[in-house]
């Protein structure tokens, strides 16, 4: 694994140009966004968006929309997380700005600066190896760099606090990029784009309406952005805590693990840290602080062991699939959405795959399913494929109706977009054909129906204009696709399955 720092400027812009990083997410294999992003960048041709655009007072930073959010909840009611798809013709702009030599060989000497302090930054954004995922890396480094380094760290502290950033995305102030790059006094003397840090402060406004609180989440260029601005915090934290070593910090994004030999240690410690991030307008969320004396049973999710545990021994024991599914349930409620849960249904969804008789129970089994989408709905790709077995094994007339009931339970959960991408593929695959009707509009698109995903009214080249036709993002048919998925459409959950 490579950090995307350490790469050369022209190779860390082929990558990031690449739909895996322009939007890191799990659709399912007919949409793609690689044939935009190279003909909107060969309209470009290494220019500017601002080269394109209609002249005052129509620009892009005078408009909404110009970004399309796609909104994610986290418990089916209102723990809702929005993801940008950037506008493709700033996205190659912040890509190319980024990525010229000059910019990349500067940003990559910034970070080596400020990485050189007391905190060990465990989580910058990395090439995954040929043939591997983007966040199936992440997951890998998460657990080597984080999670296994705190065990070992538990050999030389004896108390351990656990804090993160709230909202940090969100909340991130946008000139603290410039800052972040060329140093606070340098941006606040010269605010042209003579700095690029700037040029870059300045493409993210304008596509979020002039907005200077908040960037995109969502696309690796974003990530490797925040991580500046952190590790630009990890500096000034440096510098006031300065080389002391009575303590250790861990930094994983935006989550902090500070070890030392006393509570009051560790808390001095976080009070320097939330200072520092109030300079870029994030701030420590008390909800899931916490402190303790176990640095090993601290160092591990409470939901990655009672994953373990159930994996091991509680759905084995269980001896029916009506039993295994309640209990997935209950982990569902207790750790919705978690990396565990993910696991654990896939798990299911392969054992479930196997089985050949119609269950008398078979209605119970799917409406138990849909509870735990309802609950953890970024656990249903893996539970589409347990709904999709099950649903084949009704007999064939009361099929329609079993979807029709799973699509009306699935579109009652605000802000599903998601979850409708794969209920789409599921319920209009081969042999199956349901008339699942979404307002999701990559749904839409996916239909054949003419919707807009960006606010494109401020560009005034016919060129860059059908570049970014939308209908460019559907490389397949969910009708070509076998009804239960195959496994290797949720290959992600079980590539780094030990480590989560």
């Amino acid at each position: 694994m490579t950090s995307i720092i350490d790469l050369d400027a022209d190779v860390a812009k082929a990558y990031l140009l690449k739909p895996e990083c322009y939007f890191r997410s799990d659709f399912p294999s007919y949409i793609s966004f690689q044939t935009i992003l190279e003909d909107v960048a060969a309209v470009l041709d290494n220019r500017p968006y601002t080269d394109f655009q209609k002249p005052k007072p129509d620009l892009s930073y005078k408009m909404s929309g110009v970004n399309y959010e796609i909104i994610s909840t986290k418990d089916g009611r209102f723990g809702w997380r929005p993801y940008e798809l950037i506008h493709p013709a700033i996205y190659v702009t912040l890509v190319q700005t980024l990525c010229e030599e000059t910019n990349w060989n500067t940003l990559q000497a910034r970070f080596g600066e400020l990485h050189s302090g007391v905190i060990e930054c465990t989580g910058f954004p990395l090439q995954p190896e040929p043939g591997g995922a983007q966040a199936g890396t992440q997951v890998l480094n998460w657990w080597l760099r984080y999670e296994q380094r705190s065990l070992e760290l538990s050999l030389d502290y004896t108390h351990i606090l656990q804090t993160d950033v709230t909202n940090c995305y969100g909340s991130l102030y946008t000139h603290s990029i410039p800052w972040a790059i060329h140093g606070y006094e340098a941006a606040k003397a010269d605010h042209t784009d003579n700095l690029f840090g700037n040029t870059i402060d300045k493409h993210i406004r304008n596509s979020r309406y002039g907005q200077t609180n908040g960037v995109m989440q969502g696309s690796v260029l974003i990530d490797i952005l925040a991580e500046l601005v952190l590790a630009y915090v990890d500096h000034k934290v440096s510098e006031k805590l300065q080389d002391n070593r009575d303590f250790h910090i861990l930094r994983y994004r935006d989550d902090y693990r500070v070890f030392a030999h006393s509570d009051q240690r560790a808390a001095e410690v976080v009070r320097v840290i939330s200072d520092c991030l109030r300079h870029v307008g994030m701030k420590l969320g008390e909800a899931k602080t916490s402190q303790s004396t176990n640095i090993v049973e601290a160092s591990i999710k409470p939901e990655k062991l009672a994953g373990i545990q159930l994996e091991g021994m509680d759905i084995d024991q269980a001896k029916t699939i009506q039993k295994q599914l309640l209990r997935l349930h209950a982990f569902a409620r207790k750790f919705p959405n978690s990396g565990a849960l993910n696991r654990l249904a896939d798990q299911a969804f392969q054992k479930f795959s196997k089985v050949t008789e119609p269950p008398a129970d078979l209605r119970v089994q799917v409406a138990i399913v849909c509870d735990i989408a309802v609950v953890s709905p970024r656990t249903f790709p893996a539970l589409s494929g347990i709904l999709a077995k099950l649903i084949s094994l009704a007999p064939v007339l009361d099929r329609p109706a079993l979807w029709d009931k799973v699509s009306t339970k699935m579109q009652r959960i605000p802000h599903n977009g998601h979850l409708e991408i794969w209920l789409q593929r599921v319920t209009r695959a081969k042999g199956v054909e349901f008339d699942f009707n979404s307002t999701e509009p990559i749904c839409q698109i996916v239909a054949g129906k003419t919707v807009a995903l960006w606010n494109n009214d401020w560009i005034e080249s016919a060129d860059l204009i059908a570049a970014l036709d939308v209908k460019k993002i559907v490389v397949g048919k969910p009708e070509s696709l076998e009804a239960i998925p195959d496994p290797h459409e949720l290959s992600l959950f079980r590539q780094y399955a030990e480590f989560s």
